[in-house]
């Protein structure tokens, strides 16, 4: 683990003052302070109101640590990670994993279900071949696609609640947790700072946003959402989540087709429809997974969908070519 002292020497400390509201009886004065670092493969942003640069720095980097311990387990970049050491025994017995591992399957199986697999992290062994395109050029062959189906599919994961398992049924099984790890590992982060006596703080995270209490005196963070019509682009969050997941910087293009990086699990073929979404949400977990779902369904299964699901909002534009 990523000791606190070396991770407080990686921050990008700004600090813009303190605030502007009005203060209650008994209630110190919050300044605000920034911290960037890289981590998950993207930089990670806190923005949070504390008493003194000290508390902020400690919570900080607690929460930073915190990212680091669910990188930790849910990277399929990293062959050390308890992900793809469940992966390396995947069609043998049942491998009992961590609460944080087991939380991710559990959610990400649920969505599975209630998508049809449009969302479905078994997913790897396509993204692999869609990586090997954008990285060299050469194009998933018909039989490779084939050949990897056979390792794809959500039925082929077994979880045991009670004893917390995990049975991959089928040799050469990868999983892939990049449209849900991030927005959990901001939702532990915030918990985190919370623990820390930081409740006025957002967390981003490339694509993903988790929030807790607006900044002092206002009515919830400012977010630009640039995929919805112009007279909704702003909102203010606070209490929740916002993702955004598309195809804007990452595809490939073969035969004068662009083949987005985001691949449907039901047929293993980058999309080829150009979708951004963006799903506000209670949490991360939910906004982040959420939001990969859609650029799958497209809009008009999509909002089919979120309108089945209280408390949630989206934003889905589909540009056809």
């Amino acid at each position: 683990m990523v000791s606190c002292v070396i991770l407080l020497a990686m921050l990008l400390l700004l600090w813009t003052g303190s605030d502007a509201g009005a203060l209650r009886p008994g209630e110190a004065r919050l300044h605000r302070y920034q911290y960037s670092q890289m981590a998950m493969g993207v930089q990670v942003t806190i923005t949070l109101y504390a008493p003194d640069q000290a508390t902020a720095e400690r919570a900080c980097a607690a929460a930073l640590e915190r990212i680091a311990e669910i990188e930790q387990i849910a990277s399929d970049y990293r062959p050390d990670s308890e992900l793809m050491r469940l992966c390396a025994q995947a069609g043998g017995a049942p491998v009992r994993v961590s609460e944080e591992l087991f939380t991710l399957l559990q959610r990400a199986q649920a969505l599975a279900q209630r998508t049809g697999g449009a969302f479905d992290i078994t997913v790897g062994p396509y993204v692999q071949l869609w990586r090997r395109a954008r990285r060299t050029g050469q194009f998933p062959t018909g039989e490779e696609l084939r050949e990897a189906r056979e390792r794809v599919g959500y039925d082929k994961i077994v979880l045991d609640e009670q004893e917390r398992t995990v049975r991959l049924l089928v040799p050469g099984m990868r999983l892939d947790l990049g449209g849900i790890a991030k927005g959990y590992a901001l939702d532990c982060a915030l918990r985190v700072l919370q623990q820390h006596g930081i409740h006025h703080a957002l967390l981003e995270a490339g694509g993903d946003i988790v929030a807790g209490l607006a900044p002092p005196g206002t009515a919830g963070w400012r977010i630009r959402v640039e995929n919805a019509a112009p007279e909704r682009q702003w909102v203010y969050l606070a209490r929740g989540a916002i993702s955004s997941s598309g195809d804007t910087e990452q595809y490939v293009e073969h035969e004068g087709k662009r083949y987005s990086h985001i691949v449907d699990p039901r047929t293993g073929w980058g999309l080829t429809t150009r979708v951004a979404a963006t799903v506000i949400a209670r949490d991360g977990i939910t906004s982040d997974s959420l939001a990969t779902a859609l650029c799958v369904l497209g809009k008009q299964e999509g909002m089919r969908l979120i309108r089945a699901m209280p408390g949630v909002r989206a934003y889905i534009r589909e540009v056809k070519e």
